[in-house]
């Protein structure tokens, strides 16, 4: 499905299907975040049943100022992870959504393209 970009200067989810996603055109296959703040980056996950805490550390830690928000994508279907997983961000008061990838990436364009601190994790486990 492509999809249209209300805010030009945000990075957003361009096109996705089955085990990829485009961010501005540019095709990723592997996991990866993607902020609000304009980054790009791989995330160093490559299937749901290894995910830590750690990994959710990270989101925390990828933006300037903490993020309002976290868009989990758990793939092609939706997965919740154990909330012990998530500890972190909901200390730090970091909402966490959770949603299956193409959800996922509707999510955040609509979000980052209202100007809000959001970072989109997606986990491209097929």
């Amino acid at each position: 499905m492509k999809l249209h970009a209300d805010q030009p200067d945000t990075l957003a989810i361009t096109a996705y299907g089955e085990g990829w996603v485009a961010v501005n055109g540019q095709r990723h296959t592997g996991s990866l975040v993607v902020t609000s703040e304009g980054q790009v980056m791989a995330w160093e996950v490559q299937q749901f049943d290894h995910l830590t805490a750690e990994h959710f550390e990270q989101l925390a830690r990828v933006t300037k100022e903490p993020p309002e928000l976290v868009v989990f994508g758990s793939g092609s279907r939706l997965r919740f992870v154990r909330p012990a997983l998530q500890q972190g961000l909901m200390t730090r008061r970091i909402g966490v959504e959770t949603m299956d990838t193409a959800a996922a990436c509707r999510t955040y364009n609509i979000l980052a393209g209202e100007g809000r601190r959001v970072v989109l994790a997606l986990l491209m486990d097929i």
